[in-house]
Order: C-alpha cells, then sequence, then structure tokens
C-alpha cells in the first residue's frame, strides 16, 4: 500500500516597547502625567489589541487550513480503497458464476474463455496483487477453480481419462517450495522450486514427480516455467503462466506444508 511552519508575533513584547516610548517624563505635572499615563496607556493598548487579533486570526486560519489540507488526502484515499474493494467484491463474484459450469475450464468454449478472462482482468486492476511473494496469504494449498492450461485439463481425452477430482496447487514462500496435487482417478503429484523474478512473478523449476502418488520419477531440466500472481485474498488467488494461460483458485487449507 505538508508540515507548514508559522511565524508568530510577539504581541507583549511590542506592547511593553510602546509602553515604554509612551511614558511621561518626570518634569511633567501630576495631572498631565495622569493624563500621558492613560493616554500612554489606552493608545498602546488600542494599538496592540489589533494586531493581536490579526494574528490570532491569522494563525487560526492557517492551522485551520493545515488541518484541512492533511485531511483531504485521507479521506480521498480511504474513499478510493473502500470503491476499489466493493468493486474487487462484485467483480469475484461474476468470475466465480462464469466459471461455474465450465468443469474447470474443459468446457469452456472461446467465448467463455474470452469472458472469463475479461472479468479476471478487470478483478487484476480493481486490485492488483502489491508484493504476493512477501505475503502470508499465499501460503497453503489452493483449489483449483478454473484455468486454460490444456496440459492439466486434458480435454483431448475421453471424459472419464480426464482429471475429475479436485486438484490443487501447494505455496510456501519462507521455503520456497511449490506442489501441484490431482485426486481422482490418477493421484498424480508434482513439487518444485520457486525462484523469484520480481515481487509477484517465479520461475517454477520442477523437480520430482509422483505417478499415482507411488511411482517417483526426476523431473527433466526442461521441465520448468513462469508464474505470475496477479490477484490474492484470503479466498481467492489469479495467477498468469509464462505460456498465456490462466488460473483461477481458491483457498483450501492455509497451514498446508509443501513437502522439501
Amino acid at each position: 500500500m505538508a508540515l507548514v511552519s508559522l511565524s508568530l508575533p510577539s504581541p507583549a513584547a511590542s506592547s511593553s516597547n510602546r509602553l515604554l516610548a509612551s511614558s511621561p517624563s518626570p518634569s511633567s505635572g501630576c495631572a498631565g502625567s495622569r493624563r500621558g499615563l492613560r493616554a500612554a496607556s489606552h493608545g498602546s493598548l488600542t494599538q496592540t489589541a489589533a494586531p493581536g487579533r490579526r494574528g490570532d486570526v491569522r494563525w487560526r486560519a492557517a492551522v485551520s487550513l493545515s488541518s484541512f489540507s492533511s485531511f483531504l488526502p485521507s479521506f480521498f484515499n480511504n474513499n478510493r480503497e473502500k470503491e476499489d474493494e466493493e468493486k474487487a467484491a462484485r467483480l469475484k463474484e461474476e468470475l466465480l458464476a462464469a466459471i461455474a459450469p465450465l468443469d474447470r475450464g474443459a468446457e469452456a468454449t472461446p467465448e467463455d474463455k474470452a469472458r472469463v478472462d475479461e472479468i479476471a482482468r478487470r478483478l487484476e486492476e480493481a486490485r492488483p496483487a502489491k508484493e504476493p511473494l512477501k505475503s502470508d496469504l499465499l501460503n497453503g494449498k489452493w483449489e483449483l477453480l478454473y484455468t486454460t492450461s490444456t496440459s492439466i485439463l486434458q480435454p483431448q481425452r475421453p471424459k472419464f481419462f480426464r482429471p475429475f477430482g479436485t486438484i490443487y496447487q501447494a505455496i510456501n514462500t519462507d521455503t520456497l517450495r511449490a506442489q501441484n496435487m490431482e485426486t481422482l482417478p490418477y493421484f498424480n503429484q508434482v513439487t518444485a522450486n520457486l525462484v523469484p523474478l520480481t515481487s509477484r512473478r517465479v520461475a517454477v523449476k520442477f523437480d520430482n514427480f509422483k505417478i499415482f502418488s507411488l511411482i517417483q520419477i526426476k523431473a527433466p531440466g526442461r521441465a520448468q516455467g513462469e508464474l505470475e500472481i496477479t490477484y490474492l485474498d484470503e479466498e481467492l488467488r489469479v495467477s498468469r503462466g509464462d505460456k498465456g494461460n490462466l488460473f483461477v483458485l481458491k483457498m483450501a487449507d492455509p497451514t498446508y506444508r509443501v513437502p522439501l
């Protein structure tokens, strides 16, 4: 995610100087002295009171203006943040409604994909992820709700040979580890090391595949890619891969730890 320097007049010092300058001399008569004192006192008080009031008015006006000026940016920022949060909440609902009937994207038509991508981009613009790799919100196991990745969806296969159980992706930022997990029917898994490229983007270097959760195979050196986290909150994450694929996930278990 100005100070105003004020120079205040010194009415007391000014009045004192004027009083000394107006004091009667010892050679003056008593009555004259009294009249002189009264005149001096009256004159000095009259002369100093007005500047004092003007100085007080100027001081109050400057303080009021400074307070008002410092209030304005905070007021507008708070309003903007509130509007962005409300807009993001509406777009989240719209995105979830759009992907709900698409079988994680396997049944999406080109028109469906374009509409989902457009909603996702509006959500990313409303509240872009700021330094998600430093956020605890990223940690845990996420359930895949939608993707355009054909390597995950396997749309070319008959439907009963496609992954139809829940698919998860887990990330731990403290260890820079990630894991993809299929459930039914194959229970395949793959783990990876993450290398931060920016505060939002990582290089993904896969190290081990596990087939049927039993047979472990070392990943080839070419098994790598990139992932950018473009939207993140407590419930929803939107990410984009280096091949242009879109991923929408919801939090399933924030306590999950990826094996080292």
